[in-house]
Protein backbone atom coordinates (compact mmCIF):
# COMPACT_ATOMS: atom_id res chain seq x y z
CA UNK A 1 0.00 0.00 0.00
CA UNK A 2 2.84 2.41 0.83
CA UNK A 3 4.34 1.83 -2.63
CA UNK A 4 1.00 2.80 -4.19
CA UNK A 5 0.87 6.03 -2.19
CA UNK A 6 4.46 6.84 -3.11
CA UNK A 7 4.00 6.07 -6.80
CA UNK A 8 0.98 8.34 -6.95
CA UNK A 9 2.92 11.16 -5.32
CA UNK A 10 5.90 10.63 -7.60
CA UNK A 11 3.59 10.68 -10.59
CA UNK A 12 2.47 14.14 -9.61
CA UNK A 13 6.05 15.25 -9.00
CA UNK A 14 7.29 13.97 -12.36
CA UNK A 15 4.48 15.76 -14.14
CA UNK A 16 5.33 18.94 -12.26
CA UNK A 17 8.97 18.63 -13.24
CA UNK A 18 8.06 18.06 -16.87
CA UNK A 19 5.90 21.14 -16.69
CA UNK A 20 8.74 23.17 -15.24
CA UNK A 21 11.03 22.26 -18.14
CA UNK A 22 8.57 21.94 -21.06
CA UNK A 23 5.44 23.92 -20.26
CA UNK A 24 2.35 23.47 -22.39
CA UNK A 25 -1.24 24.53 -21.93
CA UNK A 26 -2.38 20.93 -21.72
CA UNK A 27 0.08 20.04 -18.95
CA UNK A 28 -0.68 23.25 -17.11
CA UNK A 29 -4.35 22.34 -17.03
CA UNK A 30 -3.61 18.82 -15.84
CA UNK A 31 -1.11 19.69 -13.15
CA UNK A 32 -2.91 22.73 -11.76
CA UNK A 33 -6.03 20.62 -11.26
CA UNK A 34 -4.24 18.13 -9.02
CA UNK A 35 -5.52 18.27 -5.46
CA UNK A 36 -2.87 20.00 -3.39
CA UNK A 37 -1.11 21.72 -6.29
CA UNK A 38 -1.34 25.50 -6.60
CA UNK A 39 -0.32 27.44 -9.67
CA UNK A 40 0.33 31.10 -10.31
CA UNK A 41 2.04 33.41 -12.75
CA UNK A 42 5.80 32.96 -12.79
CA UNK A 43 7.63 35.67 -10.83
CA UNK A 44 9.78 36.55 -13.83
CA UNK A 45 7.10 36.24 -16.53
CA UNK A 46 3.41 37.01 -15.86
CA UNK A 47 2.43 35.18 -19.05
CA UNK A 48 3.80 31.84 -17.85
CA UNK A 49 1.97 29.69 -15.31
CA UNK A 50 4.14 27.87 -12.82
CA UNK A 51 3.75 25.63 -9.78
CA UNK A 52 3.80 27.93 -6.75
CA UNK A 53 2.72 25.59 -3.98
CA UNK A 54 2.24 21.97 -2.92
CA UNK A 55 -0.08 21.23 0.00
CA UNK A 56 -0.84 17.57 0.64
CA UNK A 57 -1.38 17.67 4.39
CA UNK A 58 -3.18 14.63 5.83
CA UNK A 59 -2.97 12.79 2.50
CA UNK A 60 -1.86 9.42 3.94
CA UNK A 61 1.20 9.29 1.68
CA UNK A 62 4.46 7.55 2.45
CA UNK A 63 7.99 7.24 1.09
CA UNK A 64 10.99 9.49 0.68
CA UNK A 65 11.13 12.84 -1.09
CA UNK A 66 12.79 12.79 -4.53
CA UNK A 67 15.74 15.04 -5.31
CA UNK A 68 13.86 16.24 -8.42
CA UNK A 69 11.73 18.47 -6.19
CA UNK A 70 14.58 20.95 -6.39
CA UNK A 71 13.67 21.62 -10.02
CA UNK A 72 10.48 23.39 -8.91
CA UNK A 73 12.37 26.62 -8.40
CA UNK A 74 9.25 28.82 -8.27
CA UNK A 75 7.84 26.92 -5.30
CA UNK A 76 6.91 29.22 -2.43
CA UNK A 77 4.88 26.82 -0.27
CA UNK A 78 5.58 23.17 0.54
CA UNK A 79 3.21 21.56 3.07
CA UNK A 80 3.25 17.81 3.61
CA UNK A 81 2.37 17.52 7.28
CA UNK A 82 0.67 14.49 8.81
CA UNK A 83 1.79 11.87 6.31
CA UNK A 84 4.34 9.04 6.56
CA UNK A 85 7.32 10.42 4.68
CA UNK A 86 10.73 9.34 5.96
CA UNK A 87 14.42 9.73 5.29
CA UNK A 88 16.15 13.06 4.69
CA UNK A 89 15.14 16.37 3.12
CA UNK A 90 16.65 16.44 -0.40
CA UNK A 91 19.82 18.51 -0.88
CA UNK A 92 18.19 19.92 -4.01
CA UNK A 93 15.92 22.03 -1.77
CA UNK A 94 18.81 24.49 -1.68
CA UNK A 95 17.63 25.62 -5.11
CA UNK A 96 14.22 26.70 -3.81
CA UNK A 97 15.13 30.36 -3.38
CA UNK A 98 11.48 31.47 -3.26
CA UNK A 99 10.31 28.96 -0.67
CA UNK A 100 8.43 30.93 1.99
CA UNK A 101 6.72 28.19 4.02
CA UNK A 102 8.09 24.72 4.74
CA UNK A 103 5.95 22.35 6.80
CA UNK A 104 7.13 18.75 7.04
CA UNK A 105 5.72 18.16 10.52
CA UNK A 106 4.22 14.92 11.79
CA UNK A 107 6.10 12.55 9.53
CA UNK A 108 8.97 10.10 10.07
CA UNK A 109 11.98 12.10 8.93
CA UNK A 110 15.18 11.29 10.83
CA UNK A 111 18.86 12.04 11.11
CA UNK A 112 20.44 15.28 12.20
CA UNK A 113 18.89 18.71 11.87
CA UNK A 114 17.91 19.23 8.19
CA UNK A 115 20.68 21.69 7.33
CA UNK A 116 19.27 22.29 3.86
CA UNK A 117 16.71 24.68 5.37
CA UNK A 118 19.54 27.02 6.33
CA UNK A 119 20.06 27.78 2.63
CA UNK A 120 16.54 29.05 1.92
CA UNK A 121 16.77 32.86 1.73
CA UNK A 122 13.01 33.54 1.53
CA UNK A 123 11.93 31.18 4.32
CA UNK A 124 9.63 32.71 6.95
CA UNK A 125 7.72 29.71 8.34
CA UNK A 126 9.53 26.50 9.35
CA UNK A 127 7.75 23.56 10.94
CA UNK A 128 9.68 20.31 11.48
CA UNK A 129 7.92 19.16 14.68
CA UNK A 130 6.81 15.59 15.40
CA UNK A 131 9.60 13.84 13.52
CA UNK A 132 12.68 11.94 14.65
CA UNK A 133 15.40 14.49 14.07
CA UNK A 134 18.24 14.27 16.57
CA UNK A 135 21.56 15.81 17.53
CA UNK A 136 22.19 19.49 18.10
CA UNK A 137 20.47 22.68 16.99
CA UNK A 138 22.70 24.67 14.60
CA UNK A 139 23.44 28.29 15.49
CA UNK A 140 22.68 29.37 11.90
CA UNK A 141 19.00 28.60 12.51
CA UNK A 142 18.63 31.67 14.68
CA UNK A 143 20.16 33.97 12.08
CA UNK A 144 17.39 33.15 9.59
CA UNK A 145 14.72 35.83 9.15
CA UNK A 146 11.92 33.55 10.28
CA UNK A 147 8.57 34.61 11.67
CA UNK A 148 7.54 31.22 13.09
CA UNK A 149 9.71 28.28 14.14
CA UNK A 150 8.51 24.88 15.38
CA UNK A 151 10.96 22.08 16.15
CA UNK A 152 9.19 20.50 19.10
CA UNK A 153 8.66 16.74 19.60
CA UNK A 154 11.88 15.54 18.07
CA UNK A 155 14.97 13.99 19.66
CA UNK A 156 17.32 16.97 19.76
CA UNK A 157 19.80 16.80 22.62
CA UNK A 158 21.98 19.86 23.08
CA UNK A 159 22.13 23.25 24.67
CA UNK A 160 20.74 26.19 22.76
CA UNK A 161 23.23 28.24 20.73
CA UNK A 162 24.27 31.55 22.27
CA UNK A 163 22.85 33.49 19.31
CA UNK A 164 19.25 32.46 20.05
CA UNK A 165 18.49 36.12 20.68
CA UNK A 166 19.27 36.99 17.05
CA UNK A 167 16.06 35.35 15.88
CA UNK A 168 13.24 37.70 14.81
CA UNK A 169 10.51 35.07 15.31
CA UNK A 170 7.14 35.89 16.81
CA UNK A 171 6.49 32.24 17.72
CA UNK A 172 9.03 29.62 18.77
CA UNK A 173 8.09 26.16 20.04
CA UNK A 174 10.87 23.80 21.13
CA UNK A 175 8.97 21.58 23.57
CA UNK A 176 9.49 17.86 24.17
CA UNK A 177 13.10 17.44 23.18
CA UNK A 178 16.25 16.83 25.22
CA UNK A 179 17.48 20.42 25.30
CA UNK A 180 19.63 21.37 28.26
CA UNK A 181 21.66 24.22 29.71
CA UNK A 182 20.89 27.38 31.60
CA UNK A 183 17.53 28.97 30.94
CA UNK A 184 18.21 31.62 28.23
CA UNK A 185 16.56 34.64 29.87
CA UNK A 186 19.00 37.15 28.34
CA UNK A 187 18.59 35.73 24.83
CA UNK A 188 14.80 35.84 25.04
CA UNK A 189 14.93 39.47 26.14
CA UNK A 190 16.84 40.31 22.95
CA UNK A 191 13.80 39.01 21.05
CA UNK A 192 11.38 41.30 22.88
CA UNK A 193 10.63 43.38 19.78
CA UNK A 194 8.98 40.49 17.93
CA UNK A 195 8.34 37.58 20.31
CA UNK A 196 4.70 36.68 21.08
CA UNK A 197 4.77 33.00 22.03
CA UNK A 198 7.52 30.91 23.61
CA UNK A 199 6.97 27.23 24.50
CA UNK A 200 9.91 25.36 26.04
CA UNK A 201 8.10 22.69 28.02
CA UNK A 202 9.51 19.24 28.84
CA UNK A 203 13.21 19.78 28.32
CA UNK A 204 16.11 19.97 30.78
CA UNK A 205 16.65 23.70 31.22
CA UNK A 206 18.16 24.69 34.56
CA UNK A 207 18.72 27.84 36.59
CA UNK A 208 16.30 30.63 37.43
CA UNK A 209 13.80 32.84 35.69
CA UNK A 210 15.47 36.23 35.82
CA UNK A 211 13.82 39.63 36.43
CA UNK A 212 14.92 40.84 32.99
CA UNK A 213 12.12 38.70 31.51
CA UNK A 214 9.80 41.57 32.42
CA UNK A 215 10.97 43.23 29.20
CA UNK A 216 8.92 40.71 27.18
CA UNK A 217 5.92 43.02 27.08
CA UNK A 218 4.53 41.59 23.84
CA UNK A 219 4.58 37.92 24.85
CA UNK A 220 1.13 36.37 25.35
CA UNK A 221 2.15 32.71 25.85
CA UNK A 222 5.06 31.78 28.13
CA UNK A 223 5.36 28.06 28.85
CA UNK A 224 8.46 26.75 30.63
CA UNK A 225 6.80 23.82 32.39
CA UNK A 226 8.50 20.48 33.06
CA UNK A 227 12.10 21.62 33.25
CA UNK A 228 14.57 21.85 36.13
CA UNK A 229 14.07 25.50 37.06
CA UNK A 230 14.68 26.63 40.63
CA UNK A 231 14.40 29.80 42.68
CA UNK A 232 11.42 32.11 42.88
CA UNK A 233 9.14 33.73 40.32
CA UNK A 234 10.44 37.25 39.77
CA UNK A 235 8.03 40.08 40.49
CA UNK A 236 9.07 41.55 37.11
CA UNK A 237 6.99 38.94 35.29
CA UNK A 238 4.12 41.19 36.32
CA UNK A 239 5.43 43.64 33.71
CA UNK A 240 4.68 41.22 30.87
CA UNK A 241 1.50 43.14 30.16
CA UNK A 242 0.33 41.06 27.17
CA UNK A 243 0.61 37.74 28.98
CA UNK A 244 -2.47 35.50 28.64
CA UNK A 245 -1.04 32.05 29.42
CA UNK A 246 1.71 31.42 31.98
CA UNK A 247 2.81 27.86 32.70
CA UNK A 248 5.65 27.14 35.14
CA UNK A 249 4.40 23.75 36.35
CA UNK A 250 6.60 20.75 37.13
CA UNK A 251 9.76 22.57 38.12
CA UNK A 252 11.40 23.16 41.52
CA UNK A 253 10.33 26.76 41.98
CA UNK A 254 9.73 28.04 45.49
CA UNK A 255 8.86 31.05 47.63
CA UNK A 256 5.93 33.40 47.17
CA UNK A 257 3.81 34.13 44.09
CA UNK A 258 4.09 37.88 43.40
CA UNK A 259 0.74 39.67 43.34
CA UNK A 260 1.88 41.59 40.26
CA UNK A 261 1.62 38.40 38.19
CA UNK A 262 -1.99 37.72 39.11
CA UNK A 263 -2.77 41.39 38.48
CA UNK A 264 -1.83 41.15 34.82
CA UNK A 265 -4.82 42.51 32.87
CA UNK A 266 -4.95 39.78 30.19
CA UNK A 267 -3.94 36.72 32.22
CA UNK A 268 -6.42 33.89 31.57
CA UNK A 269 -4.44 30.77 32.45
CA UNK A 270 -1.85 30.41 35.21
CA UNK A 271 -0.46 26.94 35.87
CA UNK A 272 2.00 26.63 38.77
CA UNK A 273 1.35 23.07 39.94
CA UNK A 274 4.05 20.62 41.08
CA UNK A 275 6.48 23.14 42.54
CA UNK A 276 7.24 24.22 46.12
CA UNK A 277 5.51 27.60 46.41
CA UNK A 278 4.45 28.47 49.95
CA UNK A 279 1.97 31.30 49.38
CA UNK A 280 -0.10 33.02 46.73
CA UNK A 281 -2.12 36.23 46.98
CA UNK A 282 -5.90 36.09 46.96
CA UNK A 283 -5.90 37.85 43.60
CA UNK A 284 -4.53 34.67 42.03
CA UNK A 285 -7.68 32.81 42.99
CA UNK A 286 -9.57 35.06 40.60
CA UNK A 287 -7.60 34.04 37.51
CA UNK A 288 -10.03 32.34 35.14
CA UNK A 289 -8.08 29.10 34.83
CA UNK A 290 -5.50 28.29 37.49
CA UNK A 291 -3.82 25.18 38.86
CA UNK A 292 -1.82 25.53 42.08
CA UNK A 293 -1.96 21.88 43.20
CA UNK A 294 1.06 19.96 44.54
CA UNK A 295 2.80 22.93 46.15
CA UNK A 296 3.32 23.83 49.81
CA UNK A 297 0.51 26.38 50.21
CA UNK A 298 -1.09 25.43 53.55
CA UNK A 299 -4.55 26.87 52.93
CA UNK A 300 -5.02 25.39 49.42
CA UNK A 301 -6.28 21.86 48.60
CA UNK A 302 -4.28 19.02 47.05
CA UNK A 303 -0.86 20.18 48.22
CA UNK A 304 2.33 18.27 48.95
CA UNK A 305 2.64 16.64 52.35
CA UNK A 306 4.07 18.70 55.21
CA UNK A 307 6.98 16.25 55.41
CA UNK A 308 7.86 16.74 51.74
CA UNK A 309 7.72 20.53 52.08
CA UNK A 310 9.84 20.51 55.22
CA UNK A 311 12.45 18.37 53.52
CA UNK A 312 12.67 20.71 50.56
CA UNK A 313 12.98 23.89 52.61
CA UNK A 314 15.62 22.32 54.83
CA UNK A 315 17.89 22.43 51.78
CA UNK A 316 16.30 24.96 49.39
CA UNK A 317 17.55 25.19 45.84
CA UNK A 318 18.78 28.44 44.33
CA UNK A 319 20.17 29.43 40.95
CA UNK A 320 23.76 28.68 41.89
CA UNK A 321 23.07 24.96 42.21
CA UNK A 322 23.09 24.61 38.42
CA UNK A 323 26.03 26.95 37.91
CA UNK A 324 23.80 29.39 36.02
CA UNK A 325 24.01 32.24 38.54
CA UNK A 326 26.06 33.27 41.58
CA UNK A 327 24.62 32.25 44.96
CA UNK A 328 21.84 34.39 46.38
CA UNK A 329 19.84 34.23 49.60
CA UNK A 330 17.16 31.51 49.62
CA UNK A 331 13.49 32.48 49.88
CA UNK A 332 12.32 33.08 53.44
CA UNK A 333 11.28 29.89 55.25
CA UNK A 334 7.58 29.27 55.74
CA UNK A 335 6.00 29.58 59.14
CA UNK A 336 6.62 26.27 60.80
CA UNK A 337 3.33 26.21 62.70
CA UNK A 338 1.64 25.15 59.44
CA UNK A 339 3.74 22.01 59.19
CA UNK A 340 3.76 19.86 62.31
Amino acid sequence: MEKIYLSLFLGVILTLIFLSTKPSHALIDIVCNYTGVFCAAAPDDPYVTTVAGIDINHANKAGSLPEELGLLTDLSLFHINSNRFFGKIPESFKKLNLLYELDISNNQFNGGFPYVVLYLPSLKFLDIRFNQFSGSIPSQLFDLKLDALFFNNNKFQSSLPTNLGNSPVSVIVMANNGLTGCFPSSSLVKMAGTLKEIVMTNNGFTGCLKPELGALKGVNVFDVSSNELVGSLPDAIGKMESLEQLNVANNKLSGYIPESICSLPKLKNFTLSSNFFISEPSKCLKVRSKDDTKNCIPYRPFQRSPMECKAFYAHPLDCSISGCSPPRPPPPPPRMNHWP
